[in-house]
């Protein structure tokens, strides 16, 4: 560390033991200096057990807004959405109590109900093809139903084509 970077961070522990001083019982400190799109330059001094969690909450109730542009919920997002991508696949699930096994278990779900409703749309598509195949061998029924069948079933099979990729 440089001596200037050692001495402003001398200077500014004391202002912080000062400034402590007058703070309400069991108040914590945290003073974050950034030079922005410089991250090696970020400055971070905090008091001992000084909760992270609670600076961010503190942020959030004086205005820190969920919809700002950070790497903290870019990452954050990312993890979600692997949790999801992951749940879906089954594969890969997270660690006992671990905060991403919700998100794992939506990604589950809405695959087991995907899945679910591509048996119940091969099942109704083969049900409508032998209906087909009947009318077709019978003869003597309106051409239009036949029609409308056929379109329904080219409507299927392009929904099962997708969804069993």
């Amino acid at each position: 560390m440089s001596a200037i970077l050692q001495r402003f961070h001398q200077v500014a522990n004391d202002a912080l033991v000062k400034i402590s001083a007058h703070c309400l019982p069991g108040a914590k400190i945290a003073l974050v200096i950034y030079t922005p799109g410089k991250p090696e330059e970020d400055i971070i001094l905090k008091d001992q057990g000084l909760d992270d969690n609670e600076v961010v909450s503190s942020l959030r109730r004086r205005g820190l807004s969920i919809d700002g542009d950070n790497a903290y919920k870019h990452d954050l997002c990312d993890a979600i959405v692997g949790a999801l991508a992951m749940g879906a696949q089954n594969n890969n699930s997270p660690p006992p109590d671990h905060w991403g096994q919700r998100f794992w278990d939506i990604g589950r779900e809405e695959r087991a109900a995907c899945e679910e409703l591509v048996a119940a749309l091969k099942l109704t598509r083969e049900n409508l093809r032998a209906c087909q195949a009947t009318i077709h061998l019978c003869g003597g029924f309106d051409p239009a139903y036949v029609n409308d069948a056929q379109a329904a079933m080219k409507v299927a099979d392009a929904a099962l084509a997708k969804a069993t990729r």
